[in-house]
Parts: structure tokens; C-alpha cells; sequence
């Protein structure tokens, strides 16, 4: 990239269209807020990871049965509002972007499991829970880990 283009975008970047960056920063204030002990803040955030799991694979789920099962169009439409959804529950996660998501993709693989239990009825075999359980460990470690910025505020 030359140096006109990384000026254009960073001039972009600095743009604040429809008041969506104080919006997000107001969300940040508010949960910041609302986490008032580390318990709260925990159980706050493992509802969260759950809701957008539930809307994610729920959204896919529906596209799935339209696409796969020869539902009707309003499983797409529904499933497409489900995943919008989706996309907005992170945003309420008092974290950085990166460590939501990569926590979010384990709790993912995890609830995936499960959704295959309860709605497919396919029960997970000693491999997928051993797997279920490597991977909560390695995202409750990315995701809860104290950081030394954290432990000196």
C-alpha cells in the first residue's frame, strides 16, 4: 500500500458513521459497568457465549432444514434474522474482539455437540467429549486468564 492509501484509510477509519462508534463505546461503559464481581462478570459472559451459540447454530440450523430438508422459504428468512442476531450478541462481551471469538469458537464446537444430541439425537461418542473438554480448557484459559494489564488496574 502506498502512503495516500493508508492516509485515506485512516482518515475512513476515523469516521463515526450513523453515531456507531459512541454507541459502542457507551456499550462498553454500561457493561463495564454492569460487572461489578468477577462472579457477575462471569456468569454474564457465559450467558452471552451461550445466547449467540444458541442463534448461530439455531440460524445455521434453519438455513440447514431449507436448503437440506426442503423446508419452505420462511426457514431461510428466519434463519438469516437468527443469524443477524447472531451477529450482534459479541458486541455485549466486555472483552477485546480477538479473545471473544476465539473463546466463542470453542464454545461453539462444544454446543455443537450438544445441538446434535438434542435435535438429532446422535449421541456424543467418548472422543467428542474428551475433545468438548480439551476445548473448554484451552478458551476458558484465552478468555479468564488474568493479563498483567488486568492484575495492576
Amino acid at each position: 500500500m502506498d502512503c495516500e492509501s493508508i492516509e485515506k484509510l485512516e482518515q475512513s477509519s476515523k469516521r463515526d458513521y450513523f453515531g456507531i462508534k459512541q454507541h459502542l463505546t457507551d456499550v462498553k461503559i454500561n457493561l463495564e459497568s454492569r460487572c461489578i464481581s468477577r462472579r457477575q462478570c462471569f456468569t454474564y459472559t457465559i450467558l452471552l457465549f451461550i445466547l449467540a451459540g444458541i442463534f448461530e447454530i439455531g440460524g445455521g440450523y434453519f438455513i440447514w432444514l431449507w436448503l437440506r430438508e426442503g423446508e419452505g422459504l420462511a426457514f431461510a428468512f428466519l434463519g438469516a434474522i437468527v443469524l443477524f442476531l447472531y451477529g450482534i450478541v459479541p458486541t455485549f462481551q466486555p472483552a477485546d474482539f480477538h479473545r471473544i471469538y476465539a473463546t466463542y469458537g470453542g464454545i461453539f464446537v462444544v454446543m455443537s455437540i450438544l445441538w446434535g444430541w438434542v435435535f438429532d439425537k446422535i449421541q456424543p461418542d467418548t472422543y467428542d467429549l474428551i475433545g468438548a473438554v480439551i476445548i473448554l480448557i484451552g478458551v476458558s484459559i484465552i478468555y479468564y486468564w488474568p493479563r498483567e494489564d488486568e492484575i495492576n488496574d
